[in-house]
């Protein structure tokens, strides 16, 4: 692919970039010092990846195309048009490295006495197992669709797999029909051991072995089946009927989410193709939609629960979250962040700290209100039941939930609905712009005044994320900056009006001036004879406005480092353009998602951990907060771990021109940066 076809000559296209950030997610399930069965999960989070950028980013250009657009301009200098077929060219290009890594891996597996087996390799005792298996729980979980001309195709549901069935019948003619996987059963069915030998048969050839079963009253002379997947517009569509109420509105349009235009077709390239033309003359696949051939299995998602068979040799081995020194479990949060503020950093340290929080603000009598930011909840939530103990216990409790969240949406409104029913007051965000913002403020009764206690993040409060995302969370007692988080829920109950901070950079009004305003001033101290440095850690940069602002910087000889996880439309190292920027890329055992902006160096060090990414939608669209760190010891702490994730020479890729993905190699000592990270957190306890 030429250099022309991805990014004119001052960015790379955003949707380009998210690809290539996929790509660095396959590396992991190529890299063979990953463990095997990581291995497959890394698989299947791409898989699930891909999933999520054709729901949100392929059908947004495709809306593009339909309404007769170009787009170049909101494109980085690509045509709409243009743009999707580079998407299907590269995403088909990607699809078959994948099947070559799950090949391998395969292959590895039953070097470890794993056999992932399929329909035609079953001997006779699993044939018992199977047949059982499939009456007892499968049979009665399935949806089984007679095609014929006479019958409308029914929507086939977003991301949903199907095994499409060819009947070759007496007379020569043909019936068809379609099996939905069931989504209820896991995927992987693991079958009696066998020796030292597991083996594991997936749910999909537990069908084809039972075809004749389930069409057992049709005349067939021969049966074929071959999975096809759809993936559907995710974006929600809302309704105009006053009558209904926020929740209601969010809900139907979810429900809506299921029966969204079609934007991408994937298939067994093995199918007949027949019956290939007859299907998506049934769905009405188009020519704007991504029509991808691919193996014999889809929703490889579904590798990312793939069964660990009591095989810890083959996972990562587990690490236990630690302990903030000084800060304990067992006694008075609120004394201790009287004292001073602490800095909880997951998941390297346990983010119990963050319930403990909660729940005593719940108990402690003294608590009178409590007011927090959620975007996206656990499956099971300690967070929730905190919030609705301590409105059972006449505490006045405000969350502001965000609906929309994407993909978690049902979540919420579940969890908003509870939290209703038990009295929380819920804000459902700002007209036209999402709460992402990660903060909690409570008020506490201390003699006659009432004094604040709170903590802001760069991530979600959310249990089951924090074992794997990394994030900071700043736990405080400052009066000012808890009074400019305040003023923030206020906003959300007065939107109308504009606030003013003294310390938070809040989106969508200040943002961009002010992070202008700390560029500026690095600018200015290399104008004067000294150095000027910008450090950033974040997930994704696609803002072209940020981006043209970083140039100027590296132009005036400011030194530019940047850690970017994801999408990155910034090409650094080009020579009267981006020559003082340098950008890396991690991706290793946790999610990189903690947000930090660091200017200048020494004393004079600016630094703020934020819930804010450089992207259109944060700085302008969205309720976000960055937040400055005072405390000398906890600025000096994340600089200390930017550093190792800066010198990672092992998980680390060079973002370049390229865009090849490259591993930083050089000869210092290895640093595998998020081990580091962790060994830096035991030395700090030790010392």
């Amino acid at each position: 692919m030429t250099k022309s076809e991805t990014h004119t000559n001052s960015y790379i296209n955003r949707e380009i970039s998210w690809l290539q950030f996929n790509a660095r997610v396959l590396q992991e399930a190529e890299d063979e010092t990953v463990p095997l069965i990581e291995r497959l999960r890394f698989l299947g989070i791409f898989s699930n990846n891909l999933d999520e950028f054709f729901k949100v980013r392929y059908a947004t250009v495709k809306r593009i195309v339909e309404a007769g657009k170009g787009g170049k301009s909101e494109l980085g200098g690509i045509k709409a048009k243009e743009l999707l077929e580079i998407i299907t060219q590269i995403v088909i290009k990607q699809q078959s490295e994948s099947l070559k890594i799950l090949e391998t891996i395969g292959q590895k597996l039953q070097e470890e006495n794993i056999y992932i087996i399929n329909e035609k390799q079953i001997d006779s005792s699993q044939h018992d197992y199977i047949r059982n298996y499939f009456i007892r729980t499968v049979s009665p979980a399935l949806v089984t669709i007679i095609l014929n001309d006479a019958v409308v195709l029914p929507n086939l549901k977003d991301s949903g797999a199907y095994l499409a069935v060819r009947m070759l019948m007496p007379d020569n003619k043909k019936e068809y029909a379609l099996i939905e996987i069931p989504k209820s059963i896991n995927r992987f069915i693991e079958l009696p051991k066998q020796g030292d030998k597991s083996f594991i048969i997936m749910l999909d050839d537990l069908l084809r072995h039972c075809l004749s079963d389930i069409f057992n009253i049709f005349d067939y002379e021969s049966i074929s089946a071959h999975m096809i997947k759809i993936t559907r517009d995710g974006e929600l569509d809302f309704e105009s009927d006053l009558s209904k109420s926020f929740i209601e509105k969010i809900s139907d349009s979810v429900k809506h989410r299921q029966v969204g235009e079609p934007v991408r077709f994937v298939y067994d390239k093995t199918i007949h193709q027949e019956t290939l033309e007859y299907l998506m003359s049934k769905m009405g696949i188009d020519g704007t939609d991504s029509v991808i051939p691919g193996g014999r299995y889809h929703n490889r998602r579904d590798y990312m629960r793939f069964p660990s068979l009591g095989r810890t040799d083959l996972l990562y081995n587990k690490i236990d979250p630690l302990p903030i020194k000084g800060l304990s479990l067992q006694d008075s949060i609120f004394a201790a962040i009287e004292k001073k503020d602490y800095l909880l950093h997951a998941p390297y340290q346990t983010f119990s700290y963050v319930v403990k929080f909660l729940r005593e603000a719940a108990l402690d009598p003294k608590v009178k209100t409590i007011k927090i930011t959620i975007y996206r909840l656990a499956e099971i939530s300690h967070i929730a039941s905190s919030l609705i103990n301590a409105a059972i216990n006449g505490k006045s409790v405000t969350v502001s939930i965000e609906l929309r969240a994407r993909f978690d949406e049902q979540a919420n409104i579940d969890y908003a609905q509870q939290m209703e029913n038990e009295g929380v007051n819920l804000i459902f965000g700002v007209t036209g712009l999402k709460v992402h913002s990660k903060m909690c403020v409570i008020e506490r009764e201390e003699g006659k005044k009432l004094k604040r206690f709170g903590f802001i993040s760069t991530g979600n409060f959310n249990e089951s994320t924090a074992k794997i995302y990394t994030d900071y969370t700043l736990f405080t007692s400052d009066q000012l900056i808890l009074k400019d988080v305040n003023k923030i829920f206020n906003f959300f109950e007065t939107n109308y009006k504009i606030y003013s901070y003294k310390h938070l950079i809040v989106s969508p009004h200040y943002t961009q001036k002010s992070i202008f305003k700390l560029i500026d001033n690095e600018i200015e101290h290399v104008k004067n004879g000294k150095q000027g440095y910008i450090r950033l850690k974040m997930n994704s940069i696609s803002s072209y406005t940020m981006v043209d602002k970083l140039y100027e910087a590296s132009n005036a000889g400011v030194k530019i480092q940047m850690i970017v996880r994801g999408i990155c439309c910034l090409i650094p190292g080009i020579k009267g353009m981006s020559e003082n920027i340098e950008v890396i890329s991690v991706v290793d055992k946790f999610l990189e998602h903690s947000r930090i902006y660091i200017f200048g160096s020494g004393d004079a060090t600016k630094l703020y951990i934020s819930s804010a990414d450089w992207m259109s939608r944060n700085i302008d669209n969205r309720v976000e907060v960055s937040c400055p760190i005072y405390d000398k010891d906890i600025r000096n702490e994340i600089i200390d771990t930017f550093n190792i994730s800066w010198n990672d020479n092992v998980k680390a890729r060079v973002l370049s021109d390229s865009e090849e993905n490259k591993y930083r190699i050089n000869d210092k000592e290895k640093l595998r940066s998020q081990f580091a990270v962790y060994d830096y957190y035991v030395q700090k306890l030790e010392d």
